[in-house]
């Protein structure tokens, strides 16, 4: 049976009414026990929330169709959307270490510890299930913003943890410098989170080769390799959070009519519609062949103009075929 498809829009409400729901629970737990410790894990639930509407805004622009404005659609916003929450939640570890040293300076007394470190599970809990799903999906559906929020969720989690760790072992003690300490452990940690999502959403703002997707059209083309696909190379992919614009050269025989030459695109340009559920398109210049290189790696049957025999193709990588050269079977290149 088919899985159904997540809606991507109705996943980030979800996410967005957890975050406020969980936000809420955290400073009522920072109210009832004034740990330091719990309130940098609220303010960086603040930042869910905040990121939350950011990115359910995103979702909805990226969901419109291309317009003459923006002739590849609007799906980059997501990349810039993902950016944000990855600085607010860098900017979110900063203000924690700040409050875990100001602690230290000022300490000041905790109480209801028990029933805080309840509130601070449960949340740990509802985060770490919300935020798996979310990646899931986000990897199915290839959005960005929906793998940072549930990548968001996580670390949350493991804040939580840590907390948790933390102040049982206040509990256990009586040292009250331990919420000082957990908090700052757990900033750098939320920090190098953030980074990471940084890093990933300007990958995708650049147009950084997605190795991955290139690995999987060249998978796609050798186990589907048509006679007439003499040689394929010069790819280029750009990742729109979940469209993809995909261009190359693809070599065909020379004496074929311009009709035929589309009959060839469209074949293969199906096949990758098929594989990623329609959602690329491709610009393909055609090269013709040129027979006294490349006969030896064309497998035509009664081709009506070979100068030499057939030998064998050449196996399509990932390195050869974003080369923007012709290749033959002694591996020469040339234009």
């Amino acid at each position: 049976m088919t899985e159904k498809k997540v809606n991507p829009i109705r996943m980030q409400q979800i996410l967005v009414a957890v975050s406020v729901a969980l936000f809420v629970i955290k400073l009522i737990a920072w109210w009832l026990t004034s740990s330091v410790a719990i309130l940098t894990d609220a303010l960086e639930s603040s930042v869910n929330v905040i990121a939350g509407f950011i990115g359910l805004y995103s979702i909805i622009l990226s969901s419109k169709p291309r317009d003459k404005e923006h002739p590849y659609g609007h799906g980059k916003v997501e990349f810039l959307s993902s950016a944000i929450e990855g600085v607010l939640i860098s900017i979110a570890g900063f203000i924690i270490i700040y409050e875990g040293i100001n602690n230290f300076i000022h300490p000041h007394e905790l109480k209801q510890l028990d029933f805080g470190l309840a509130l601070v599970a449960l949340t740990g809990a509802i985060n770490y299930l919300v935020g798996y799903y979310c990646i899931k999906k986000g990897r199915e559906e290839n959005s960005p913003i929906l793998i940072a929020s549930g990548s968001h969720l996580q670390s949350d989690t493991y804040s939580s943890i840590g907390l948790l760790l933390g102040v049982g072992l206040i509990l256990l003690t009586g040292f009250a410098w331990i919420d000082s300490v957990a908090a700052i452990i757990f900033a750098f940690i939320i920090i190098y989170t953030g980074y990471k999502i940084i890093r990933k959403s300007i990958s995708g703002i650049m147009d950084e080769a997605d190795g991955a997707i290139i690995d999987q059209i060249v998978g796609i083309l050798n186990e589907h390799r048509q006679n007439d696909w003499i040689d394929v190379h010069n790819m280029r992919v750009i990742d729109y959070a979940g469209f993809y614009h995909i261009d190359c050269h693809l070599t065909v025989p020379y004496y074929i009519n311009v009709n035929e030459a589309h009959e060839v695109l469209d074949r293969l340009t199906e096949l990758f519609k098929q594989h990623f559920d329609n959602k690329v398109e491709f610009f393909i210049h055609v090269d013709g062949c040129i027979p006294q290189k490349q006969c030896s790696i064309c497998n035509i049957p009664d081709c009506p103009v070979r100068q030499s025999a057939f030998l064998n193709h050449v196996s399509w990588t990932h390195d050869n075929i974003l080369s923007n050269k012709k290749h033959s079977l002694k591996n020469e290149k040339f234009s």
